[in-house]
């Protein structure tokens, strides 16, 4: 099975961020790989491991991102590839997922796996506006994935329209506001893995010798042909406003209800 995954690098989620002229300061910050595309890619090399194939593993960033690419090489995956794009810089999610989806179309993968959505921007549309693009049906917020047959795939849920055909089915339950559903899609196809769908293993020191000589190849975004230009920009990023002091309001409990009211239609212009 030929398996790719959607990998990027950001912020531990215990960094203090550091806005500074602008831009998150990240110069001195510790990053590491997107804690939701660290269970797509355990995923990977566990359905990997039970079908056989190849692991990829696919970024775009810049040169730092290559350590989150060999913690997912020294994890198990076979080989990473670099997007090194202006759409890094520029954030914009239409741009990004145009230059990913160009390096993803040759690959032709009968899986791919992107972590729901990432830590810092939290827009989870990456992965999806990909698999629009290579027209893969998807399955969202995943914790448990299968492989199936159509006889298996049939037994587990109804098939999609269209879909008897396929030689292969992902039978996915996923995350549905607290309970779950089972869905039924065919191959290949897009899934993008949920809090809970396994525990990443922890990189070995073998795989971390391995790493090394595992190839990690740098595509320009202007090799795919022209890029599409992005559809949204960033005007200003600033830090939120420093947590003003506590007030502390005299009088009985009705003259403080009184001012407390008062206070919130003037301080939060609340209508009066």
């Amino acid at each position: 099975m030929n398996i790719v995954v959607l990998l990027k690098q950001t912020f531990d989620t215990e960094e203090k961020i550091i806005v500074k002229d602008g831009a998150v300061a990240e110069a001195d910050a510790k990053l590491v790989i997107n804690p939701y595309d660290e269970y797509a890619l355990e995923e990977a090399l566990r359905q990997r491991e039970a079908h056989g194939g190849e692991v990829r593993v696919v970024s775009c960033g810049g040169d730092r991102s290559e350590e989150a690419l060999r913690t997912a090489l020294a994890m198990g995956a076979d080989e990473a590839i670099r997007l090194d794009a202006a759409t890094v810089e520029s954030g914009d999610s239409f741009a990004l997922a145009a230059a990913l989806a160009k390096v993803i179309e040759p690959l032709k993968p009968d899986l791919l796996l992107a972590g729901l959505f990432a830590v810092d921007s939290g827009s989870g549309s990456v992965a999806f506006q990909v698999a629009e693009r290579l027209g893969l049906p998807h399955a969202s917020s995943a914790v448990k994935v299968g492989i199936a047959g159509p006889d298996e795939a049939k037994a587990s849920g109804e098939l999609p329209p269209g879909a008897a055909s396929a030689a292969r089915f992902a039978v996915v339950e996923r995350d549905v506001e607290g309970d779950t559903e089972t869905v039924v899609i065919p191959l290949p196809a897009l899934i993008t893995a949920q809090q809970g769908l396994n525990e990443p293993r922890y990189p070995s020191l073998p795989g971390i010798m391995k790493a090394k000589r595992k190839p990690l190849a740098r595509v320009s975004a202007a090799a795919g042909g022209e890029e599409e230009g992005a559809r949204t920009s960033r005007l200003a990023l600033f830090p939120p406003a420093p947590r003003a002091a506590g007030r502390r309001l005299a009088g009985s409990p009705g003259e403080q209800a009184a001012e407390l009211v008062r206070l919130l239609q003037a301080e939060s212009q609340l209508p009066q």
